[in-house]
C-alpha cells in the first residue's frame, strides 16, 4: 500500500507499507498443486498414449489427419472390468478394416497397475 506525504512545506515521498504475512499462504498452496500425481504415474500414462498414437497409424494405415475421429479415454477404460475395457475398445475400432487383437491385448497389458487420475477435488 502506498500513500502521499501531503504536508505543502516538504518534498513528495511515498511510503510502503509492510504487508501482514498472514495473507500470504493463499499462494504459496498454489505449488502443492503440481505435486499432486505422482511423475512415474504420469510419464507411464505418457508412454501409454504416445504408443496408443504410434499403433493407430498403424491400425488405420494413414496418416495423423485421416485417422477417424476416435478418442480413447484411458481414464474411462479404468473403469471398467478387463471385458468391459476389451469390449469398448472394440466398439471403438469397429471402423478399422485390421486385425484389431493385438492392439487391444498390448493396450490392456500396458494399463496394468495404471491408477485412473482423478480430477479436481469437489468439497
Amino acid at each position: 500500500v502506498a500513500a502521499m506525504a501531503s504536508d505543502p512545506g516538504t518534498q513528495s515521498r511515498v511510503m510502503f507499507q509492510t504487508v501482514d504475512k498472514a495473507e500470504e499462504p493463499a499462494h504459496r498452496k498454489l505449488g502443492k498443486l503440481t505435486v499432486k500425481y505422482n511423475r512415474k504415474d504420469l510419464q507411464r500414462r505418457l508412454d501409454i498414449e504416445e504408443w496408443i498414437d504410434g499403433q493407430l497409424h498403424l491400425l488405420f494405415d494413414c496418416e495423423e489427419e485421416e485417422i477417424p475421429e476416435l478418442e480413447i479415454d484411458i481414464d474411462e477404460l479404468l473403469e471398467l472390468t478387463d471385458e468391459g475395457q476389451r469390449s469398448r475398445l472394440q466398439e471403438l475400432l469397429q471402423e478399422c478394416g485390421k486385425p484389431k487383437e493385438d492392439f487391444i491385448n498390448g493396450l490392456l497389458y500396458r494399463m496394468k497397475g495404471l491408477r485412473k487420475m482423478s480430477g479436481p477435488l469437489k468439497k
